[in-house]
This record gives C-alpha cells, sequence and structure tokens, in this order.
C-alpha cells in the first residue's frame, strides 16, 4: 500500500562532498544546494511526458545554480614581499 504525497517531502544528502537537498512534492521535485532557495526544479508532467530533458535544461540555464563554489584560492604574496619577509625573520 502506498501513501498519497500530500505536503512536501524533504531529505538532504551529499553528492561527493557538497550537501544537497531534494524536495519532493505533489507538483515535482527541486533539488538545490543546501541553504539555497533556487535549484533545479522539475515538474512530474514534464517527466512523465518526456519534456524533462528540455525543461531541465531550460531551467538550468536561466535560474538553476547547483554547482557548488569552488574553494576560494589564499591570498596572493608577490615573491618580491615573500623574500623581505623572509629577511625580516631572520
Amino acid at each position: 500500500m502506498t501513501t498519497k504525497l500530500e505536503g512536501d517531502l524533504r531529505r538532504e544528502f551529499l553528492i561527493g562532498q557538497d550537501p544537497y537537498t531534494l524536495t519532493i512534492s505533489p507538483k515535482g521535485f527541486v533539488l538545490a544546494l543546501k541553504g539555497r532557495r533556487k535549484g533545479l526544479e522539475v515538474a512530474w508532467a514534464d517527466l512523465v511526458s518526456g519534456d524533462a530533458a528540455m525543461a531541465t535544461a531550460l531551467n538550468a540555464s536561466l535560474s538553476a545554480n547547483i554547482q557548488p563554489k569552488a574553494a576560494k584560492p589564499g591570498p596572493v604574496v608577490p615573491k618580491v614581499a615573500k623574500a623581505t619577509m623572509a629577511k625580516k625573520r631572520r
């Protein structure tokens, strides 16, 4: 026996090292980075009709930002400054 989906169902999981949230609703599902509202949204009607690939690609190109941010590099210190700092330490 199955249970009818009447409200939103949210689950969190990891893809690599990044946490994502999957929200399943009677209208469709949304996959987004944890803490973000916008994500990849697919309607059940699009999925069943075969339009999911086109709808997903269009949605992703317009609004979905589900790629995790790259790690920020540390501050860039010029070589001259490094040599100067090394002399001061001696």
